[in-house]
């Protein structure tokens, strides 16, 4: 599959383009210059050809701030990584210099290239577009990627230089890991580090990382695909639209994961914001391993105080392995990988009718539920349901009356059965179908209304026999 990456300075149109051209809205698009900060991957479909698409935080070289020559740093690695280059430009607002020296930099580069000039809607003069030839480039496409006016050129173009390779698609293939965490945790650093380079800016500002931007990884023999998210703020803090709407995308990543790593700072300590991002989790039901950061920044006291929270405040999710880690200096990612597989494995096992029914059997001899209204509801046999996570549907009778806290034992004992590590698990009630309930649809008639009905009956025939007797 080959890599095709869009650079340019900010503001341009790059993320519109990719969105665009991916057909989602993975990109985050807005107004502001230097919005895409990091690399952002998406897959890009032409008739039977498939391209790995990269949008790139924009491009200002000469610029000191220092983030921005992260993200500069960013696209000459995106550009080294690719095949095909797309440059990107602005008709309004003309040749900039800053585009003068990003043609300088990919000139160098001997990869196939071409020229866009967004926002050119309507303008069919080539003289209009003369300073942009100048440069010295042979490939020109004139577009709008907000009207999507020459993106059908530009597919030709980029469909000419594709040898046509069938890969997978990534997502199918392998496990997805989301790494989620309040903002400045250290989610970036964790991913940089795992993967052994800069892939991800990690700038200590809040609210550095924007999309939820994914990424092949390999640890070991196993393949994963990691995501670092928009670090969830709390409430009050979250007022740009953009930052709401990273928020978002955020949810939707966990959705699309197998596991999750929710990474705490451990100089921090458990804070609220941190069980409100884990009941966000705990909603998608995906696998979880909670990761504490900073972790040889602590001293003993501090250890022993953080692990007592933790003991105190997750005992509702402890299925989930706690693993201690320092994201920069890369300790204790052996067994946060080793708790990260044995939780996807756990939310994929398949588990056979006989062996539920054998463990359901088990779990009514050790605890019966409850006799409720003189009933006890009856639970006939169970079955698997789906995977990720694993869910058992139970049936049986009057299973309306069975409360909350047996529904949670039942999970508890499947679980333990099974060996499950790390995932949740949802067990389902489903009440069998009773066919002697349809046959009569009709009210039964009370003792009541029966003794009306012949009293009823008496008095007519009473009436008649009367009005026989007088005529």
């Amino acid at each position: 599959m080959k890599t095709i990456v869009i650079v340019g300075r900010p503001n341009v149109g790059k993320s519109s383009l990719f969105n665009r051209l991916t057909k989602t809205r993975d990109a985050i698009v807005a107004d502001f210059p230097g919005l895409t900060r990091d690399r952002h991957y998406g897959k890009l479909e032409i008739q039977d050809s498939q391209f790995l698409l990269v949008d790139t935080g924009g491009f200002e070289p000469k610029n000191k701030e220092q983030i921005v020559q992260e993200m500069a740093f960013q696209t000459k690695q995106a550009i080294n990584e690719s095949d095909i280059i797309i440059f990107m430009m602005d008709y309004r607002k003309g040749l900039h210099p800053t585009d003068e020296h990003i043609a300088d930099v990919i000139r160098k580069n001997d990869k196939p290239k071409i020229i866009v000039i967004n926002k050119a809607e309507g303008i069919l003069d080539e003289k209009a577009f003369s300073d942009f030839y100048g440069l010295g480039f042979k490939n020109l496409i004139r577009l709008s990627s907000a009207h999507g006016e020459g993106i059908s050129a530009l597919k030709d173009f980029l469909l000419s230089f594709d040898e046509a390779i069938e890969e997978e698609e990534l997502e199918e293939r392998y496990p997805k890991i989301s790494i989620v965490g309040k903002p400045n945790v250290g989610k970036s650093t964790l991913i940089n580090g795992l993967l052994g380079e800069d892939r991800f800016i990690a700038f200590d500002q809040p609210g550095t990382t924007r999309d939820a931007i994914s990424t092949e990884f390999n640890w070991g023999k196993d393949t994963y695909i990691l995501t670092d998210t928009a670090g969830i703020r709390k409430k009050g803090k979250v007022f740009e639209t953009i930052e709401k709407f990273s928020i978002i995308k955020t949810l939707n990543a966990l959705e699309e994961s197998n596991i999750v790593i929710l990474l705490i700072d451990g100089k921090e300590g458990l804070t609220a914001q941190d069980l409100h991002i884990l009941a966000f989790i705990l909603e998608t039901g995906r696998s979880l391993v909670v990761a504490v950061n900073k972790w040889d920044s602590l001293d003993i006291y501090e250890k022993d105080k953080i692990k007592s929270q933790i003991d105190r405040k997750l005992s509702f999710v402890n299925f989930a392995e706690v693993v201690f880690i320092s994201a920069l200096n890369k300790t204790g990612f052996s067994e946060m990988m080793k708790a990260t597989k044995k939780a996807y494995l756990s939310s994929q096992k398949k588990l056979t009718t006989p062996q539920i029914n054998s463990v359901l059997e088990n779990a009514l001899i050790t605890h019966p539920p409850k006799i409720i209204k003189g009933i006890r509801p009856k639970l006939k046999y169970a079955h698997q349901g789906g995977l990720n996570p694993p869910q058992i549907i139970i049936h049986g009778n009057h299973l309306n009356e069975i409360k909350k806290d047996y529904l949670v034992f039942l999970e508890s004992f499947f679980r333990k059965s099974f060996h499950l590590v790390g995932t949740p698990i949802k067990v389902l009630l489903k009440n069998s179908d009773n066919p002697f309930d349809k046959k009569d649809s009709k009210p039964k008639k009370t003792g009541l209304v029966t003794r009306r009905k012949i009293k009823n009956e008496f008095r007519e025939k009473l009436n008649k026999k009367n009005i026989s007797n007088q005529s």
